[in-house]
């Protein structure tokens, strides 16, 4: 594909194997891509010249070193060493392969999937190697999702890495040596994807383009959403929702955690508590309300439970290297694994998704899909009273199964990284096959590179702190430029005990997450919103009125993400990729391309810094009263009082907001609002449907200019969904005076700055003379 080159090393297959120098073809778990571009190669010396539209690589075939450049002959980044070996051990093989690459003083190196730390990288060190952490901390690593791609930056001009490898692997960011980039895999070759650039945007849209586009989810899964683990029975679920609407709060998901299980058997309901599935999703149904269980991969392994003996007698479980069926503990004790990495396995994973579908579950929460294993076991007791091989067989990293547990033909050290993935296909083709006419929402803890083809991910296990609401920010960009824009976190933190105060500045930034979801763990205090006094119930429902305010410019934000991958919550650099102020602003961002976000992130402050990229922004706290406009290109301090989150829109920027709601009903927005910030150039897009399934649609496409005193707007509508509308209203800021309009069907009052005109929703050229 143009701007985009492969290249397989195997550095030690001379060694190891049977097919050297001629590689065997390879299965990617991350690739879905088969557009491959006629390469140009010119052999001079022991040197290739390898060409491709966008990039060219200069391999030196002596050493497997290479250097990649643009088109413009711009080097990129080069190749300094490949190194590695293999040798047969007991019970597995041992492989290592090494590539380095120059790192350059002053380049940046971001993304890495989900990773703590600020926006760059540089001077850390992480491994991929899926992990369940309860709690994690700001420096944390490894976590749940693994997707080993990177982002190098420098002087502006962006290009990307791909280790396309799902082995346990580890990268050191220049901190070992501060010229060097050491990747390191525990498989026997390193698969490896080269992006072109030069803006971060492209490079981003060319790893999305390889590793698969992620679907639109419904409008309902943007929703506000609630959940614990503690929600016992029905009833609590039912107080929860009446709770919500006779507040007047929003809701639209309301999450089941293991509670409703019975004896932790996954498929399968405590009809003791949950006595009648389909009338609680019917009842919450008629509220407005979604109900997802979660769905952990582990069977318990007890007679006459027919998952388990269905999965025993087909064979479709993970095994120990002995051959003996792998046991361990998760919630159930004792528990076997499917292995989601065969297909047929997958299928019958599917289908179990039927009769939740039927019942009226409306998505499922894939969790544990690490896969976590708290302890293993034998059929004589615990594997720690076992020695020597049998030690070294059981040998495991972190809650899991072992290196040397076997799935068909492959070891988990090799496919651990794609369990969780597997999985979430697996969930994601059998929703597909039995509710066709409903689009897929699954949310997932563990994932790979191409998990943002099948699910929604959040960050996990995190904790009620301060830095915790702080690390969100660099954790959701980082996941976003790694290829998932569907991201969450935790409000206001899974563990611990929130303040008021932090839950109220936590759900103003949730209102931005592309996934707003309350969620608390059973034995900590309750955390809905009316848990923490009649004050921060108030701030509380303003924000959540505020997400709802925001729907028609999240959904279409998704929408374009399905269309080209770029994320929702984007760094400010993505505005200038020189800027090196912006670079290091981890704690703001830009939501879409022209709102930009500062959360309060200290206890007790109502003042922060912030800094305002190149340009001119619009001071519009809470996206409620326009201020004064500021110039680009410095640090402000800017006023956040508890009731106030800090935006600002960008000078050319267009948000389209409609009228806050209890609950999410259709995408054909009835009422709507745009509020522009005249500049130079505006471009606003606004992808309406219904909301669900794949129906009819319309996408407006908003552009604007400002030329010798009259600014000139213009819309152009694709699609055929008919619009329920009867007017629209824009707000134009920035005009200083207007003498004339012409396009609008009535001109309406003008005051401080704001334009206001109600018109026909037929309008396709409006003209301002000021």
């Amino acid at each position: 594909m143009p701007g985009v080159l492969r290249i397989r090393h195997a550095p030690s297959s001379a060694s190891f194997g049977f097919a050297h120098p001629q590689l065997a073809p390879k299965q990617s778990w991350a690739v879905v891509t088969d557009q491959n571009l006629p390469l140009q190669v010119n052999e001079d010396s022991g040197t290739f010249l390898v060409t491709v539209e966008g990039l060219s690589l200069e391999l030196a075939a002596s050493t497997g070193t290479w250097t990649l450049r643009d088109t413009h002959g711009r080097e990129l980044v080069r190749c300094e060493s490949v190194s590695g070996e293999s040798h047969p051990n007991m019970p597995l093989s041992h492989h290592r392969s090494r590539l380095a690459l120059n790192a350059p003083p002053g380049e940046a190196y971001l993304g890495f999937g989900e990773k703590v730390g600020a926006l760059d990288k540089r001077g850390m060190r992480f491994t991929f190697w899926n992990t369940d952490v309860m709690p994690h901390h700001p420096d944390t690593d490894p976590l749940y999702i693994s997707i080993p791609f990177c982002l190098g930056l420098r002087e502006g001009v962006a290009w990307g890495f791909f280790l396309d490898e799902p082995w346990r692997s580890e990268v050191d960011v220049a901190y070992g040596e501060p010229d060097r980039v050491r990747w390191e895999s525990w498989g026997p070759e390193l698969d490896v994807y080269l992006f072109a650039g030069p803006h971060p945007a492209d490079v981003v849209r060319r790893y999305v383009t390889l590793t698969g586009r992620p679907p639109l989810p419904p409008l309902w899964s943007l929703g506000a959403q609630q959940s614990r683990w503690g929600y016992e029975t029905a009833d609590d679920i039912r107080g929860v929702i009446q709770a919500y609407r006779t507040r007047g709060l929003p809701l639209d998901v309301v999450y089941l955690d293991i509670d409703y299980l019975d004896a932790f058997k996954v498929w399968t309901w405590d009809r003791t508590r949950f006595p009648d599935p389909q009338g609680l999703t019917r009842e919450a149904a008629s509220a407005g309300v979604r109900v997802v269980p979660i769905i952990n991969p582990n069977v318990k392994a007890q007679e006459s439970y027919p998952i388990y003996e269905e999965a025993k007698e087909q064979d479709f479980l993970v095994r120990a290297d002995s051959g003996d069926v792998l046991l361990g503990e998760v919630w159930a004790r004792p528990a076997v694994f499917p292995d989601f990495t065969r297909e047929e396995v997958r299928y019958w994973w599917g289908d179990l998704h039927q009769e939740f579908l039927e019942q009226g579950i409306a998505g499922f929460w894939n969790d544990m899909n690490e896969p976590a294993c708290f302890e293993l076991l034998e059929a004589g007791g615990s594997v720690s009273a076992m020695g020597g091989r049998m030690e070294e067989a059981k040998r495991r990293e972190g809650k899991t199964l072992p290196y040397a547990a076997r799935h068909g033909k492959r070891r988990h050290v090799e496919v651990h990284n794609v369990y969780g993935m597997a999985m979430t296909q697996a969930a994601f083709e059998g929703f597909r096959r039995h509710a066709p006419q409903r689009r897929p929402f699954l949310l997932t803890r563990a994932g790979y590179a191409g998990i943002q083809r099948y699910a929604a991910a959040w960050t996990g296990d995190n904790s009620s702190h301060w830095e915790h609401l702080e690390l969100s920010m660099p954790m959701l960009m980082g996941l976003g430029l790694s290829g998932v824009a569907f991201t969450g976190v935790d409000i206001p933190g899974f563990i611990g005990r929130p303040s008021a105060e932090l839950f109220a500045r936590w759900t103003q930034l949730g209102t931005f997450y592309p996934l707003m979801r309350n969620h608390a763990a059973k034995p900590m205090p309750f955390q809905e919103p009316w848990r923490f006094g009649p004050q921060h119930l108030e701030l509380a429902k303003a924000a959540l009125e505020r997400r709802y305010r925001l729907l028609p410019t999240l959904y279409s934000l998704m929408h374009e993400a399905a269309e080209n991958g770029l994320p929702v919550l984007r760094p400010l650099m993505m505005l200038d990729p020189a800027d090196t102020e912006a670079l290091q602003a981890f704690d703001q961002f830009l939501f879409g391309r022209d709102l930009m976000v500062a959360p309060i992130t200290k206890p007790g402050q109502t003042k922060r810094m912030v800094y305002l990229p190149k340009g001119q922004w619009l001071e519009w706290p809470n996206m409620e009263r326009p201020c004064s406009v500021k110039e680009g290109g410095q640090h402000i301090i800017a006023d956040g009082p508890l009731n106030t989150i800090p935006t600002w829109l960008r000078a050319g920027g267009a948000l389209a907001l409609t009228k806050p709601a209890l609950h999410t009903t259709t995408a054909n927005w009835p009422y709507l609002e745009w509020h522009i910030h005249v500049g130079p150039d505006v471009r606003a897009r606004l992808y309406e449907d219904e909301g669900d399934g794949y129906g009819e649609s319309r996408l407006s496409l908003i552009t604007g200019s400002f030329d010798r005193g009259r600014f000139t707007l213009e819309r152009r509508v694709q699609g055929k969904l008919a619009p329920v509308r009867q007017q629209e209203t824009l707000y134009l800021y920035g005009l200083k005076g207007v003498r004339s309009v012409t396009g609008a069907l009535e001109l309406g009052a003008w005051k401080d700055g704001v334009l206001e005109i109600p018109m026909g929703v037929d309008w396709d050229r409006l003209v301002v003379n000021v």
